[in-house]
């Protein structure tokens, strides 16, 4: 064991109750675990806040929208031809986990106080249930027929449910005003709540047959939807796909002449995506502030612990121990504190993040967040990486206070009461 190494090591463990620097030492460790904490949880939060919002948006429209090429971008959609021809070009394109096809009606619901503009998407067969499943609250999938025969069950949210004052097994009237206005009586047969009341107060799943007959489309010889969703398998890969899928259905007319357009959720909602964007700003600044935090901390307590060392300083010095040997002594004694400190923070913020993954005790206003609890996620990137940045600036701004030791002189030092 190296000299310096061993002498750090026994200033470490000795226990000095009455000096000033032992008081110091203790603030320190505690001061670079709750650093840690700090910023090994406002990274969780982020990735955590991130990807439950980025995965609830996708699951009401998937990562990538294939639809009609034209200036509508209204509800009331025009329609392209369903071909399998597309849907086996959009599935070659690497990154790519699953196609299915929509249709999007917008209709009312009438209640005895008041009426609703709600949207009635369709649904097929190839739809992924995924994302129902996970946020259904009770009740079960809807039936989606396979042939001309168009079902009459629809799924809706519990936001809608408390508006409307129904619940599973009661029938749901819609009226769609066009030339002349129709009713149709739904049987809700399923209630999910995915959190983001912006969705959950419009989106009503239906049979995406019935939501073709009502759009007057054709839907039993040449069946006509409003476009393809498209779900990949990384988000962060989104834009390059996307392109890819472009290239090689949006940029040329189909059999049929009709072009097509390729557009990503982040197209669609741009303003969420600009929001979460700026959380990632907040992070840095947070982040950067706890590590001048932790820093200040450190050189406090190392410059407390030279002072109080100053006679030892002197004592090694007049028997032969070099500038570099000392300086490092207590570089050594910061980096165990350093240490002590990071221990402790990381394993508090691996009990935090694990209690919440499986009680939820911290809650969120989902009318504000989009989501109902704070979502923490372990990432050991993340972590690897704010650890050992830590122990890097740490390591970097003890050399500074380490200098003052070279101008210590043996003789004074040993004299120093």
């Amino acid at each position: 064991m190296k000299t310096e190494l061993f002498i750090s090591r026994r200033i470490s463990l000795a226990k000095e109750n009455k000096s000033i620097s032992f008081i110091f030492i203790r603030i320190a460790v505690i001061a670079s675990a709750l650093s840690l904490i700090v910023m090994l949880m406002s990274v969780s939060v982020l990735v955590g806040f991130k990807q439950s919002i980025e995965h609830k948006l996708t699951g009401f429209g998937s990562h990538i929208i294939v639809s009609k090429h034209d200036a509508n971008y209204s509800f009331e959609t025009n329609p392209i031809n369903k071909s399998q021809k597309i849907i086996d070009k959009i599935k070659s394109v690497k990154g790519v986990s699953h196609v299915q096809c929509f249709a999007v009606k917008a209709g009312l619901v009438k209640t005895k106080n008041d009426t609703y503009g709600v949207v009635l998407k369709g649904i097929g067969k190839d739809y992924d249930w995924s994302f129902i499943d996970e946020n259904l609250v009770r009740g079960r999938h809807l039936t989606v027929s396979s042939g001309t025969k168009t079902g009459k069950e629809v799924i809706i949210s519990e936001n809608m449910a408390r508006r409307f004052a129904v619940d599973t097994g009661d029938n749901l009237y819609m009226y769609f005003i066009e030339e002349q206005a129709r009713m149709r009586k739904y049987k809700i047969v399923g209630i999910y709540n995915s959190a983001l009341s912006e969705f959950d107060k419009i989106y009503v799943f239906a049979d995406i047959h019935d939501v073709e007959k009502l759009n007057n489309w054709n839907y039993k010889k040449n069946e006509q939807i409003s476009g393809y969703e498209v779900s990949i398998d990384n988000f962060k890969d989104i834009d390059n796909i996307a392109e890819k899928i472009n290239a090689k259905v949006g940029i040329q007319f189909d059999e049929n002449g009709e072009k097509l357009n390729v557009m990503t959720i982040k197209d669609l909602y741009p303003q969420i995506f600009t929001w979460l964007g700026l959380l990632n700003m907040n992070a840095v600044v947070l982040l950067v502030i706890m590590a001048v935090v932790a820093s200040i901390n450190m050189i406090t307590a190392l410059l407390v612990m030279i002072m109080d060392r100053t006679k030892m300083i002197g004592i090694l010095k007049a028997l032969g121990a070099t500038n570099k040997t000392v300086r490092n002594i207590f570089i050594y004694n910061g980096l165990m504190i350093l240490g002590k400190g990071m221990i402790w923070g990381d394993l508090i913020t691996f009990t935090v993040i694990g209690l919440q993954h499986f009680t939820h005790f911290l809650p969120l206003n989902p009318q504000i967040y989009y989501i109902n609890y704070v979502p923490l996620v372990f990432d050991w990137g993340n972590f690897l990486l704010i650890n050992i940045a830590m122990i890097v600036i740490t390591f970097a701004v003890l050399l500074l206070p380490a200098i003052l030791i070279s101008k210590i002189q043996p003789v004074k030092a040993i004299r120093f009461n």
